[in-house]
């Protein structure tokens, strides 16, 4: 009687993988072309005539900026990568060791430099990465290690073999004086790598540095990009929203508006405005706070625009002056004439009524 017998079919599941040093190089380690010498010319006999040789197919002796030593396994085979710039006012400037980044203000009202050490240093803190060293005067921080791993053998029994990549960066920041625009530099300064716990001796090239430095340039820039855009929607938004216009009208004194929004925002709002009130803009001095226009008697524009009301100006060139009240964040807007002397009170109250609904109306955001 035979005794049925259950074998034990043990599994061995092993992955191996190829190591990041492994994907530099081509697939055929060992290389052989370097060894290959040229085969010499057929040897004709005297008095034969010598075959034509086509040269189609000659390689082209090798340039003098050409590193001759990268050739078989530390020829780095890898397609280049390329520059994103892709946020809002941003262009790059490649150098040898390092990227700079040429970035110009997307808002007047905000601090450039500022701007930039708050978004960079958020785009670390969201990537768990924290700041060594910063100097915001000097314009330079240092991040801690920014470390990348990669498990290249796995085992059911043993422990996994993994590939670890350790680097750390400065970024310069230089901002012009006049505060519009200026550049961050971002440099490679440490470098690390090890396989299953041994440390890896990589010389890095100027190539190698490059890579590495603008695929932290890409995540920093699509970073800064999401954040501008988000900053720019907000402010569309802000400028949409109707800004409060008061008539400030005291006896004996000069009747004028006052805008409940600072200077630059009710600049804005005016160029807008102006136009839909039929008033033509010809020519505009925001450091005066001085807005040129002409006006056109047009009935049929004004009755639509306030009923059977009339404009109470006549045609002609007109100046409107802004003031900004810093004290309350607000800004006085003057009507004056050609002679830029203030018009009467009464045409200032006629005119305000059309002109506070078109100032205090909410614009649709595009």
């Amino acid at each position: 009687m035979l005794k049925q017998v259950s074998p034990l079919i043990l599994i061995a599941a092993v992955t191996a993988c190829s190591t990041p040093i492994d994907r530099r190089q081509a697939n055929d380690v060992d290389q052989q072309y370097q060894d290959l010498a040229s085969a010499p010319k057929l040897v004709i006999p005297e008095g034969l005539n010598q075959p034509t040789y086509s040269k189609e197919y000659d390689i082209p002796e090798v340039g003098a900026k050409v590193d001759k030593t990268l050739v078989g396994s530390t020829l780095d085979i890898r397609p280049p990568l390329q520059v994103l710039p892709m946020a809002a006012g941003t262009r790059v400037e490649e150098g040898d060791d390092n990227i700079k980044i040429m970035v110009e203000s997307i808002d007047n009202d905000s601090d450039l430099k500022q701007e930039i050490f708050d978004v960079l240093k958020e785009y670390f803190a969201s990537e768990s990465v924290q700041i060594r060293a910063e100097d915001y005067d000097a314009g330079t921080f240092e991040t801690d290690w920014i470390e990348s791993s990669e498990v290249v053998e796995s085992s059911f029994w043993g422990s996994d073999k993994v590939y670890l990549l350790r680097q750390r960066y400065k970024y310069d920041v230089d901002i012009r004086p006049h505060g519009r625009s200026g550049n961050v530099t971002i440099s490679l300064i440490e470098h690390e790598e090890s396989y299953d716990g041994e440390q890896q001796e990589i010389l890095l090239s100027g190539e190698d540095k490059r890579r590495y430095t603008i695929d932290i340039l890409n995540d920093s820039i699509s970073y800064m990009s999401i954040k501008r855009a988000q900053a720019m929607k907000a402010k569309r938004l802000k400028q949409s929203l109707g800004i409060d216009v008061d008539l400030i009208s005291e006896q004996d004194e000069q009747a004028y508006w006052l805008a409940d929004a600072k200077f630059k925002r009710t600049w804005d709002r005016l160029r807008i405005v102006l136009p839909e009130m039929g008033f033509e803009i010809v020519d505009m001095d925001s450091n005066k706070g001085l807005l040129y226009i002409n006006v056109v008697d047009d009935s049929g524009f004004w009755s639509s625009l306030w009923g059977e009301k009339k404009l109470s100006l006549d045609e002609g060139s007109y100046r409107i002056e802004l003031k900004d009240d810093s004290a309350d964040d607000k800004t006085q807007i003057h009507l004056l004439g050609a002679d830029n002397e203030p018009l009467e009170s009464e045409v200032v109250i006629a005119v305000y009524e059309g002109f506070s609904e078109l100032m205090e109306e909410d614009r649709k955001v595009r």
